[in-house]
């Protein structure tokens, strides 16, 4: 049996662009670097029975194909403390087109200097390395209507040895599983293109086949499969998607792919669909998040799924949570609102303002209005409306308080 790892869609350089906090930007892309040491943490475990041949990195090490500077700089380095050789193909992020990273000269110079054991594989033909045959198929282009793999189909298979495993190694979707489409979002609009054709006669001659392109575990079939990212970038799609992985594979000639699991990710990226519609909902949201907002901050992400409606006080007592939870996380990525519905004693009370006969006007006009709105289903007036009221409630308990 020949041990082999399985990699893909480092995207090291990702910017998150939503993020807004510049040190929380960057703690993200350092993260991204630094699981390339813990790949090299499993790797120098003195428990560890076999050491792999090699690891194999189906695409996207980097997420532009002409990444800083910096960025080169750290990822031979890290690349370079590995203890098994490393092979890279480009993907659709950093294909392989002249005036890509591949051929500038620091990248090159970087990389004879500090990761010698990294072999970028810009050649569609069969490379043999540590008793494996590796096919592999770059892109070279970042969108490409030609299948990547047409090339592995005019091999004369009798030429290659013949008890060497035979790996596949590419880029791209798969016919029954479009990665680039359920992998999209507004930093990686989806392709029709990179479309690789995985068909019986060609599994036949392979005995796995390592892709990129989903950032999550997929299992396509008995000898395919993609690893996902070793560093989670994204909230996950399904209830089944799991990220934050390096795939340990077990292979021999002829034989059924014996694939394991490495945990890889350092950082938390999480869901949570919360309904609020009274204090006492948002009194369990509060306990349920108590241990995340006790934690080490800087190491969560959280997707807030959200919907219903609170009282202005509530909404008030929601928004405090909310600016914790900022504080506390590398991101808070809502979605949906919470709309604040007034109570009626919170109408009474500023109706009934004998002491300031404006506010109280003012707020009989706002309820008149609100009520017309509602009646008309007028979703977008109702909120500037709710939204006023909770304003005058705001101020008028500021004005208290002074």
């Amino acid at each position: 049996m020949l041990t082999v790892l399985h990699s893909a869609d480092w995207q090291i350089g990702k910017p998150y662009a939503r993020v807004h906090d510049p040190d929380k930007r960057a703690r993200l892309r350092q993260a991204r670097i630094e699981a390339i040491g813990r790949i090299g943490a499993w790797l120098d475990q003195e428990q560890l029975p076999e050491q792999p041949a090699f690891l194999m990195v189906a695409g996207d090490l980097f997420d532009s194909p002409t990444p800083s500077s910096s960025d080169i700089t750290a990822v031979c380095q890290a690349i370079g403390k590995l203890a098994i050789p490393v092979l890279v193909i480009p993907g659709n992020h950093d294909h392989g087109a002249p005036g890509s990273v591949w051929h500038s000269p620091f990248f090159q110079s970087e990389q004879q200097r500090r990761a010698p054991n990294l072999q970028v594989l810009l050649e569609r033909k069969p490379v043999l390395i540590g008793g494996a045959v590796v096919l592999p198929c770059p892109l070279l282009r970042r969108s490409d209507s030609s299948d990547p793999t047409d090339w592995v189909r005019q091999l004369d298979w009798k030429q290659l040895p013949t008890d060497h495993p035979r790996i596949l190694l590419a880029h791209g979707s798969v016919h029954g599983f479009a990665a680039a489409d359920l992998d999209a979002d507004d930093d990686n609009p989806s392709s029709a293109n990179n479309r690789l054709e995985l068909d019986a006669a060609l599994l036949d001659q392979l005995d796995y086949v390592a892709l990129g392109d989903w950032h999550g575990l997929k299992q396509v079939n008995s000898r395919t499969w993609y690893s996902g990212t070793p560093e989670p970038d994204r909230f996950p799609r399904t209830d089944d998607y799991q990220g934050g992985q390096v795939l340990k594979v077990q292979l021999q000639r002829g034989g059924a792919p014996v694939v394991a699991t490495i945990p890889t990710a350092a950082l938390d990226w999480r869901q949570l669909n919360v309904q609020l519609n009274t204090a006492g909902d948002l009194e369990r949201l509060e306990r349920q998040l108590e241990p995340l907002l006790q934690a080490e901050p800087g190491q969560q992400l959280l997707l807030l799924e959200q919907c219903g409606s609170l009282s202005l006080q509530a909404h008030q007592r929601y928004e405090q949570l909310l600016e914790r939870l900022e504080a506390q996380l590398l991101r808070l990525k809502r979605r949906g609102r919470i709309e604040q519905q007034p109570a009626p004693e919170e109408l009474e009370l500023l109706r009934q303002r004998a002491e300031d006969p404006l506010i109280a006007r003012v707020a009989a006009e706002l309820q008149a209005e609100l009520e017309q709105a509602a009646a008309a289903n007028a979703a977008e007036q109702r909120q500037v409306l709710q939204l006023a009221l909770a304003e005058l409630q705001r101020a008028t308990g500021a004005a208290e308080c002074a």
